[in-house]
């Protein structure tokens, strides 16, 4: 029997700055320890056939935050898009890159672009903001994240029950799964249980 997958799922990888305080880090260190499970996530979506996958990186209120934070997660939003693109994937990186929040490195994937081969559809969310999404639309009259699809299963790590403005449009029939342990603490079996509950689900989009 063929098993019921979401075709794409969004990833809001919480917690790092908790791990980061309960392991007697400051917490600005926290967000380099989410770059392994990113990718470990990747390719345990890659092997499952999983089309699209959205990571959630940060959010125009994040840079709000004290400076040395800012500085730490633009800097780790810029190494998980390296690292996650050296798998293959076609990456598209959404946020408002008119905002000096915005890092500068990541200006050539605003649009979707093929790197190491191309595959996934791997969509980052950077400086994002849904007011920024919905407000300010592009020429063609869609909202920013017009390129992104509709969203099956969003996943959140760090045990808060809220999706943090995460892509109010395509989010609007999605399931939602939650994963206590912090995201710095990923292990394969998370991605796997999360599997697992969304076979279960009775999918009707509202019918």
């Amino acid at each position: 029997m063929k098993k019921h997958r979401p075709r794409h799922v969004g990833i809001i990888p919480d917690g790092n700055r908790r791990w980061a305080a309960a392991h007697g880090l400051s917490k600005e260190e926290g967000y380099q320890y989410g770059l392994a499970p990113g990718l470990a996530l990747l390719q345990q979506a890659k092997h499952d056939g999983i089309e699209e996958i959205t990571y959630y990186g940060f959010t125009v209120d994040n840079c709000k935050r004290p400076k040395e934070q800012v500085r730490s997660f633009q800097r780790a939003c810029v190494d998980a898009v390296d690292y996650l693109a050296s798998e293959g994937a076609d990456l598209l990186v959404i946020g408002n890159t008119a905002s000096k929040c915005f890092p500068r490195e990541l200006q050539d994937f605003a649009t979707r672009t093929a790197v190491c081969g191309g595959g996934i559809k791997l969509n980052f969310l950077v400086n994002y903001g849904w007011e920024w999404d919905l407000a300010h639309v592009r020429e063609d009259g869609k909202p920013h994240s017009a390129d992104i699809s509709r969203i099956d299963l969003v996943i959140r790590w760090g045990g808060m029950r809220r999706l943090s403005g995460f892509l109010p449009i395509q989010s609007v029939y999605a399931d939602f799964y939650v994963e206590e342990k912090l995201w710095p603490d990923y292990r394969d079996d998370d991605w796997k249980k999360a599997l697992e509950w969304y076979e279960k689900q009775d999918v009707t989009y509202g019918g």
